[in-house]
C-alpha cells in the first residue's frame, strides 16, 4: 500500500513538472510570435519611410534635373563637398563637380560658383581645395566664394539661403545625389536646378555605395526638410556670392 502511494506521488510529481514544462514553452512560444510580429511591423514601417521620402525626392525634383547643355541660366552654381585627399586634393568624385561648375561658368550659364564643404578642422579644408582646383583651371578667384560650413548637404542648401542670400542656383554633384539635393534646396526656398556628374560610374564601388546610401539619406533629408532646423553654424548675413554675380 505505501509503495503505491510512493507511485502516485511521483506519478502526480511527474505530471506537475510536465504542466510547468508545457506552459514554459507556450509561454516562450507567444513571446517568440509577438516578437516575430513585432519585427515584421517595424520592418514594414521602415521600408514605408524609406519609399516616402524617396518618392518625396522624386517628386521635389522632378523636372528639375538637366545636362549641361541644356540647364537654365542661373545667377550661381552650388557645388557640393566631397572627400579631400591629402595633401588637400579633390577626390575624382569632388574634381567632377568641380568641371561642371567650370563648364556652367565658361558657357555663361552661370556667374558666380558657391563651394560648399566641411571645413571642421584646420587641416581638413573642402572649400579651400575646391577653389584651388577652379582657379587653376581658369576660373577667377573673385567669381568663387566659399562655405566653409557645410556639413551635409542640408547644411549646405540652407546656409545658402540664409547665410548668402542665394534665390536661384544649379546644384552640382554626381547624378544619384542630384535629385535629393536640388529637393532640398527648393526646400529652403531656392529656386534650385541640377546638374549631375556621370563620368564617376567607373569607380563602380564607390558609385554602387554612393546608390544605396542615397535611400537611408533621403529620410534624414526629409525629416531635415519638414523640421526646417538651422544648420550646425549660422550667422549674419554675407555678400561674396552677391559681390561675385555683380562682377559678371
Amino acid at each position: 500500500m505505501a509503495r503505491r502511494r510512493d507511485e502516485d506521488l511521483v506519478e502526480g510529481c511527474q505530471s506537475v513538472l510536465v504542466r510547468k514544462v508545457s506552459l514554459g514553452r507556450l509561454g516562450r512560444s507567444r513571446w517568440f510570435r509577438r516578437l516575430v510580429v513585432a519585427g515584421g511591423l517595424g520592418t514594414v514601417l521602415t521600408v514605408a519611410t524609406v519609399a516616402a521620402a524617396n518618392l518625396w525626392v522624386d517628386r521635389a525634383a522632378a523636372g528639375h534635373v538637366y545636362s549641361i547643355a541644356d540647364v537654365p541660366d542661373a545667377p550661381v552654381a552650388l557645388v557640393l563637398g566631397a572627400q579631400v585627399d591629402p595633401p588637400g586634393e579633390p577626390s575624382a568624385f569632388l574634381a567632377a563637380r568641380l568641371d561642371i561648375a567650370r563648364q556652367l561658368y565658361e558657357a555663361g550659364k552661370v556667374k558666380a560658383i558657391l563651394v560648399s564643404g566641411d571645413h571642421a578642422e584646420w587641416r581638413y579644408d573642402e572649400p579651400g581645395a575646391m577653389l584651388v582646383w577652379l582657379v587653376a583651371r581658369g576660373v577667377p578667384a573673385d567669381r568663387i566664394v566659399m562655405d566653409h560650413a557645410g556639413f551635409d548637404t542640408y547644411d549646405s542648401c540652407s546656409r545658402a539661403s540664409k547665410i548668402f542670400g542665394v534665390r536661384q542656383a544649379i546644384v552640382v554633384s554626381q547624378s544619384f545625389h542630384v535629385p535629393r539635393a536640388v529637393a532640398l534646396c527648393r526646400a529652403m526656398g531656392i529656386d534650385a536646378t541640377g546638374v549631375g556628374d556621370d563620368t564617376a560610374r567607373v569607380f563602380k564601388p564607390m558609385w554602387a555605395r554612393g546608390e544605396v546610401r542615397e535611400w537611408a539619406a533621403a529620410v534624414k533629408a526629409g525629416w531635415d526638410a519638414a523640421t526646417g532646423r538651422d544648420p550646425i553654424f549660422l550667422g549674419p548675413h554675407e555678400t561674396g556670392v552677391e559681390a561675385a554675380i555683380a562682377k559678371g
